[in-house]
């Protein structure tokens, strides 16, 4: 087996007969090296196979010019929107984007920071897990002087620039919807209250129903992580405990799927048994039958302010930022779910 090697600008001044310092300067676009010799040497290091040293480089900078990215589920399409609108605007302002998701899990969550942390990115931009209830980790950045945006699930705990969606108001109109279709016994499948949006999106539909009159029964609440499995056991759970139940909003549009399933799996029918919404508007909503109702939130617009804030915070490293939290609106999405006919 041969021993690897990397390709050094010597190497290619060795080749080419001129000065390592020419190669070094043709190769970072000096205007003092000639365009026809720029060109010349920029072929030969390519044929040669070189590879610039982005480590040394970084110690001189002392940036690496990447950004850490940790969602809790890649394969959430509000997600995937978001990274879509921070890999646009990192691209263009000359950043690489490493991207994990933590599984909604605090202990992947933790180590994958301690990782981007030791591979010395530039700052993070980050969604906590629902299991994520200590911060540490993610201290230990703010510690550093190393920036940090939080968006969706946010930490109030650390100053930072935050981006969320209108959770509350986003619930408030889901809830005004189903009364104005004519609900009276709307249950709530909600997220864990140790995050800020199911809490705020919980407190939405508490106010509607308070707006409108209704005596809230809390026995029509039900907290989970909203995964499937926990939708199905969620709605079944309500409806063995309040058999008047005419409508139910859940946290995401995956519990909104679930309990459309079991419904129509004891004979119930969507809309006209019972009224149903979600919460992201996953593209399924629009394709199932019946298509559910749900809200609309600006991933990928969020993603771009997200990027926008950490970078304007790298390159300007003074440790006198006002941190801002910007709250950005959501659309109501009405479909066959949540409609009497």
């Amino acid at each position: 087996m041969t021993d690897r090697f990397e390709t050094t600008i010597h190497d290619i001044a060795r080749k080419l007969n001129i000065s390592a310092s020419t190669v070094s300067r043709a190769l970072n676009n000096n205007p003092i090296i000639s365009e026809a010799t720029r060109q010349k040497i920029r072929q030969t290091a390519e044929e040669m196979g070189y590879r610039p040293n982005t480590l040394a480089a970084s110690f001189r900078t002392k940036r690496t010019n990447t950004i850490g990215v940790i969602v809790p589920l890649i394969n959430r399409h509000f997600f995937s929107s978001v990274i879509s609108g921070i890999e646009e605007v990192a691209y263009k302002s000359g950043f690489t984007v490493t991207i994990s998701q933590s599984n909604d899990q605090f202990e992947k969550e933790a180590k994958i920071a301690h990782t981007l942390f030791t591979n010395r990115v530039d700052g993070i931009i980050i969604s906590i897990a629902m299991e994520t209830r200590q911060f540490d980790h993610l201290k230990l950045f703010s510690a550093k002087n190393i920036p940090l945006v939080f968006f969706d699930r946010v930490v109030d705990e650390i100053d930072a620039h935050k981006i969320v969606a209108d959770d509350f108001g986003g619930a408030y109109f889901v809830t005004k919807h189903l009364i104005e279709q004519g609900a009276k016994q709307i249950a709530h499948i909600g997220g864990p209250l140790n995050l800020k949006i199911y809490e705020n999106r919980q407190a939405g539909y508490v106010k509607a129903l308070e707006d409108a009159g209704i005596k809230l029964n809390h026995s029509m609440i039900i907290n989970n992580t909203l995964r499937r499995e926990e939708g199905t056991e969620a709605i079944q759970t309500l409806l063995k405990d309040n058999n008047t139940i005419d409508a139910v909003f859940c946290a995401n549009d995956t519990t909104a799927l679930s309990s459309i399933i079991y419904l129509k799996s004891i004979g119930k029918k969507i809309p006209e048994d019972i009224l149903v919404m979600g919460f992201s508007n996953e593209p399924f909503s629009e394709v199932v039958t019946p298509s559910i109702s749900t809200v609309q939130q600006p991933g990928f617009l969020m993603g771009q302010k997200a990027a926008s804030l950490l970078i304007e915070q790298i390159t300007n490293k003074s440790e006198n930022h006002e941190f801002l939290t910007i709250v950005m609106p959501t659309d109501l999405i009405i479909r066959e779910s949540s409609v009497r006919k």
